[in-house]
């Protein structure tokens, strides 16, 4: 028999995140599991190119965007007698995941993924691939409705 008891949400508060919130969620109900939520804050620095003639925020602004998010992304009707614990660290998502679970022991992550085309897969990779393809337990990845991965090969005329 499969045993959940702990289940990993990383989100990044898209429509991807909502969709794996929501299959997570009804896990968690099935097998009386903890939920954790989890945001990983990326560096700033990284988006500078973008934002070169602005004044970043502070550190503590993303930190408290990320805090009421968190605590806001479950609905309260969907909550029930859920255990959830959640939590924010400044880093890199895939590997702030992937050390998340491992500390955490984690039975399951449930990850949105964003349904890239080929292309743009094969430029940018994923975060959700590459917690797939990394983690130390079972990793359930989910697509908003609607979004498909089209591979070129695959596609039908």
């Amino acid at each position: 028999m499969i045993e959940m008891k702990k289940i990993l949400i990383p989100t990044d508060f898209s429509e991807t995140s909502q969709a794996a919130t929501q299959y997570a969620v009804e896990l968690a109900k099935k097998f009386d599991a903890k939920i954790y939520l989890l945001h990983v804050i990326e560096d700033p620095i990284v988006y500078m190119p973008m934002f070169e003639s602005y004044a970043l925020p502070p550190k503590e602004d993303f930190e408290s965007f990320a805090e009421t998010r968190l605590d806001n992304w479950i609905l309260d009707d969907d909550k029930g007698d859920l255990k959830i614990e959640t939590k924010w660290v400044h880093g890199n998502p895939f590997v702030d995941i992937l050390r998340f679970a491992k500390q955490e022991e984690v039975d399951l992550i449930v990850v949105g993924t964003h349904g890239h085309s080929f292309a743009a897969h094969l430029l940018l990779g994923s975060v959700a691939e590459k917690v797939v393809r990394k983690a130390s337990c079972p990793v359930l990845t989910v697509r908003p409705e609607g979004h498909q991965f089209i591979h070129p090969v695959l596609e039908e005329d």
